[in-house]
């Protein structure tokens, strides 16, 4: 009757990051760890998770000297949200009302 929910967006962090990006479809790292306030050595351990999943595609490269670490999200990372959304309805809606 219920939905598995998938636990690699089961994290509150790597839904949080992966709800930004079905938003903006890319973003760099520091604008991903001001919103969701998170830490730079975390935030990096969860981004590498949902990279090994392919939910997202990560691109290491440097503007103006610094280096800059820019989060995409794939089909699949898409795919996986919606499917934890409408996991997540038969919660709310068991009886399918």
């Amino acid at each position: 009757m219920f939905k598995e929910l998938d636990p690699i967006l089961h994290s509150q962090l790597r839904l949080a990051v992966i709800s930004l990006l079905i938003s903006v479809k890319e973003a760099e790292f520091t604008f991903l760890k001001e919103k969701t306030n998170s830490t730079a050595g975390n935030l990096s351990v969860q981004i590498n998770k949902l990279k090994d999943a392919g939910y997202i595609d990560v691109t290491k490269q440097f503007s103006n000297n610094y280096p800059q670490t820019i989060c995409k999200i794939t089909a699949k990372g898409i795919d996986a949200f919606e499917g934890y959304v409408k996991a997540l309805q038969s919660y709310m809606n068991p009886n399918g009302q």
